[in-house]
């Protein structure tokens, strides 16, 4: 006679090397999704930069036109005189003056490490 008390297990049956294999792939499936998400947070964390440098540059650029009457004639002027800095390894500033009076052309390119 069996003990009524005693609950017959219907679960099913898997060995200790299922159980590792599982184990191993829940980690494998963690440890991408954790890689995934601060490769997705870098590449947010430079998409903000490159807005705020550019508005950085519009900044200064007008701050310039608004103090001396004149657009700064090159990108080193600003960085002298109105204390712009960034990364130059990350980014590429295009500074294209056209004239004393009129706003230059500027572009900002993040580079590809």
């Amino acid at each position: 006679m069996t003990n009524r008390f005693e609950k017959k297990s219907k679960i099913l049956n898997i060995s200790d090397t299922a159980y590792r294999i599982l184990s191993a792939v829940i980690f494998a499936a963690i440890i991408l999704l954790f890689y995934f998400a601060v490769d997705a947070s870098g590449k947010n964390t430079i998409e903000k930069q490159q807005e705020s440098l550019e508005s950085a540059l519009a900044r200064d650029i007008v701050q310039c036109y608004a103090i001396e009457g004149m657009y700064p004639p090159d990108l080193t002027y600003l960085e002298d005189h109105y204390g712009l800095t960034y990364d130059k390894n990350t980014f590429f500033v295009d500074y294209q003056p056209i004239a004393s009076n009129l706003y230059p052309d500027v572009t900002v390119i993040k580079i590809n490490n």
